[in-house]
């Protein structure tokens, strides 16, 4: 055979092997969705009550009887668990600008508190990074692998990685803001006319986001002044915003449709999700 007979079959073995590869490695991803997924139907309660009444947020500081009054339905069933799809663009590097395009999936559980993250995120044509982010009873998960085989972070458990995908959980109820009510175990506090504090307990954690309010009631941004952020295999505690825009009218309720996530660094603001929801569907209490 010649030289290029010889190149054509190493490059066609390459690439079956390849296809392979990803066939395998997108096989073995669905399973582990899928038991992250059980997990958190495993403990999802019942919403109580099973309607909004107005009259539970008389009382809570100004701009946060705004937000409902602005975003929710008198009357209206209670969130109880919510599936969206995302596009959007990550940042790779933890100093400089590797932004790459992702799609996502992701599952919301409102009680017991919870949610499932499940992103790829392309690198180069055909190879991608595949990412679970969850907390599911009361414990964090991080895993990334490059087409769902081969791992470049694996973290579990409790301390500061359960507390920051708690964090996540309630920054995201924008999506399904029934989950701030008084009456789903969240404490506001006021801060000044356009924000206030508040405290989300699940378990032995306890969280408190600053959330910022516009003009129009609507909710611009959200803050957590100490949140974990993996650098170099340790974790260093830094400030953390979100932030909110393009609000839509969805099942009856204003949510936001894009955003933004950013670390507050000495250096300056170090923005690393940017991203859209292209589908939203809620589940609500019977």
């Amino acid at each position: 055979m010649t030289w290029l007979t010889w190149l054509f079959l190493i490059v066609a073995a390459l690439a079956l092997i390849f296809v392979g590869l990803n066939a395998v490695g997108a096989m073995r991803w669905t399973g582990a969705t899928q038991a992250i997924l059980a997990r958190l139907e495993a403990k999802r309660l019942p919403a109580s009550p099973a309607r909004y009444d107005p009259r539970e947020i008389e009382g809570l500081p100004a701009p946060v009887q705004r937000y409902f009054s602005t975003v929710l339905t008198p009357g209206q069933s209670i969130v109880t668990a919510a599936t969206l799809e995302h596009t959007g663009h990550f940042n790779l590097s933890p100093t400089g600008e590797q932004w790459k395009p992702f799609t996502s999936r992701q599952r919301v559980v409102v009680q017991r508190p919870g949610f499932l993250w499940n992103a790829r995120i392309a690198l180069a044509p055909g190879v991608s990074v595949r990412v679970h982010d969850s907390y599911a009873n009361g414990e964090g998960l991080l895993r990334a692998a490059v087409s769902g085989l081969f791992s470049v972070a694996d973290l579990r458990g409790g301390g500061e990685l359960a507390r920051g995908e708690l964090m996540r959980f309630f920054a995201e109820a924008a999506w399904y803001p029934t989950a701030l009510l008084p009456s789903q175990g969240v404490r506001w506090t006021a801060v000044d006319e356009h924000s206030a504090n508040a405290t989300l307990t699940d378990g032995a954690l306890s969280i408190t986001l600053l959330f910022r309010f516009d003009d129009a009631g609507l909710m611009a941004s959200v803050r957590a002044e100490a949140r974990g952020r993996m650098v170099g295999g340790e974790t260093r505690m830094a400030p953390w915003e979100g932030r909110w825009s393009h609000h839509q009218r969805v099942d009856g309720m204003t949510v936001p449709l894009t955003g933004e996530v950013a670390w507050l660094l000495p250096e300056g603001r170090k923005t690393y999700w940017r991203g859209t929801v292209t589908s939203l569907r809620h589940e609500w209490s019977a």
